[in-house]
């Protein structure tokens, strides 16, 4: 919540219970109006609850927003079509007296927002500038942040997201390749591969990139889609108008989406549909289903082991440790899958947000007063204010939740201490190698937890610099996987009975012991192949 002179400004309303704010409400609208960056539901899932108890509040958004935000309440029948009024692009609109808001494309998602407030004050204007969240880089179905657009216009507050603080990251490009080589490389060892997503975004970014990739253009391979991601697909295909020119182009040529007659095949799986029939076939296939969704029925529809990818959340702890332990509350048998080896983890990154770099580069290139972070994990918002490039040049907030934060313009700032994120400690060289000794206080951080787990690193210079990072227990599990061996050669990779990377076999002197890919041994068996299903078996 924003105030600018006696307006109180809502910008997104992402509460699942909404109680905080009409705690002071007393039967009235909280707020004079609300601004909804995007259709995600982390912005957007309170607004349905908020509308209903205060029909007279106005909700703004972007035209494609107004239309995809409705995927955000599927199963509820009276949600209308679109909600909420659209508001033009590049465009100031007075929409209360003496308060203005200008929309700007934010990328992420199709129809994401940033936006700039202006509030006419008595002496001179005031102004607030909301990224939302943004992504400079163009994705497949949405051009990034046109940051020249924005450059210099030095509003007096920026409050701007932090996602994944000061990481940097991979070009897009190289990002989306990585993923692909994944996926191919488990389609050509005869593993299926299961995506789960959100019903809109990642999704229908991953479907236009098995279709569009070199990998996959052209192959006799089949994808289905879960019912609620391909309510999302739907979605876009209304908001065509609204997409890059270049995907408009690809819809003039053949359907963005649904299209059996182009390989690789993309398919909806129906709420009715038969798992076990529609994936009976003699070769692997590829399944985008929604995260919230179980997923040993397609575990158990499919002859073929699976290759479960996992999107990288950042600040969350290996999405990979949770699942080899306990599994998830839809899908609690996932651990019996991996110690089977019916089922193998991967995650990858598909960056929807900017990294430190290009968070950096937008508040240099918009050049505010005060700097306010938000939408990230504590520790991360943390490494951005302790910044020495923006320490010197502006005043940095990171709010914890509840509370108010006053943002004087054009005042003396004593900026406060950053948060200590250094740590000192000692080298010392061995007889049979180097130890570094660091103190105990860096155990008081929460990510310690992570990269202690498997007590392996690796280092690797970066110029001048000795970069350390941890070996997480799914690498670990998982190290040797990249190195590709023929199936055809008699090895513990292509044995049927190595499984999670140990040796399972009685007969063998190997038995329960970890082996690696290239090993062999007297009781080798070779993985039996699949047989051809015959006519009565195919749907």
């Amino acid at each position: 919540m924003v105030r600018m002179g006696n307006y109180r400004i809502l910008l997104d309303c992402g509460l699942t219970d909404l109680t905080p704010l009409l705690a002071s409400a007393r039967g009235m609208p909280p707020v004079d109006a609300v601004f909804c960056s995007h259709a995600h539901a982390d912005h957007a899932r309170g607004l349905l609850e908020l509308h209903r108890l205060f029909p007279k509040l106005p909700i703004y958004a972007s035209e494609a927003t107004t239309q995809l935000l409705p995927l955000n309440w599927l199963d509820d029948s009276e949600v209308g079509a679109s909600m909420g009024q659209a508001l033009p692009w590049r465009s100031p609109v007075e929409f209360l007296p003496g308060f203005t808001v200008e929309l700007f494309p934010a990328g992420h998602l199709p129809g994401a927002a940033a936006l700039q407030l202006t509030y006419e004050g008595r002496d001179r204007s005031y102004t607030v500038f909301y990224s939302g969240d943004f992504l400079l880089s163009n994705a497949r179905l949405v051009n990034g942040l046109p940051l020249e657009e924005l450059r210099g216009l030095r509003p007096d507050v920026l409050i701007v997201e932090g996602t994944y603080g000061t990481a940097r990251h991979p070009r897009r490009r190289q990002q989306e390749n990585h993923l692909a080589e994944l996926i191919d490389r488990a389609i050509a060892h005869q593993h299926s591969v299961l995506l789960p997503t959100a019903t809109l975004g990642l999704g229908q970014e991953l479907l236009m990139l098995l279709r569009s990739h070199h990998h996959f253009t052209g192959r006799d391979i089949d994808i289905w889609v879960d019912p609620m991601i391909a309510a999302g697909c739907d979605a876009y295909l209304s908001l065509l108008p609204h997409l890059p020119s270049s995907v408009q182009n690809f819809a003039r040529h053949q359907p963005l989406f649904w299209d059996e007659r182009v390989r690789p095949h993309v398919r909806r799986l129906l709420p009715n549909t038969n798992l076990s029939k529609a994936l009976s076939s003699s070769k692997p296939c590829i399944v985008l289903s929604h995260r919230e969704a179980a997923l040993e029925p397609y575990l158990e529809a499919s002859a073929f082991p699976w290759l479960l990818l996992l999107s990288h959340q950042p600040g969350e702890f290996d999405p990979t440790q949770s699942i080899l332990s306990t599994g998830t509350a839809r899908s609690p048998s996932l651990p019996t899958a991996l110690q089977s080896g019916q089922l193998t983890l991967e995650t990858y990154l598909l960056s929807e947000h900017c990294d430190g770099p290009s968070t950096t580069q937008l508040i240099h290139n918009l050049r505010p007063q005060h700097v306010v972070f938000f939408h990230g994990p504590p520790t991360y918002l943390a490494d951005l204010t302790s910044l020495e490039e923006l320490q010197n040049r502006y005043q940095l907030h990171t709010p914890s939740v509840g509370t108010l934060v006053d943002l004087p313009v054009g005042e003396t700032f004593i900026q406060p201490a950053p948060p200590d994120n250094h740590y000192q400690g000692e080298l010392l060289e061995t007889e049979t190698g180097v130890q570094i000794q660091l103190p105990e206080t860096l155990m008081a951080d929460p990510r310690w937890a992570q990269f202690a787990d498997t007590g392996v690193v690796e280092a690797r210079w970066q110029g001048e610099e000795l970069v350390i990072r941890t070996v997480l227990q799914r690498e670990v599990l998982n190290r040797n996987r990249d190195r590709l061996l023929p199936t055809d050669t008699e090895c513990c990779q292509n044995c049927q009975y190595c499984r999670g990377q140990r040796c399972w076999n009685q007969a063998s002197p190997l038995h329960g012991f970890r082996v690696s890919p290239e090993g062999y041994c007297p009781a080798f068996e070779a993985i039996a192949p699949y047989p051809p299903l015959d006519n009565s078996q195919t749907g």
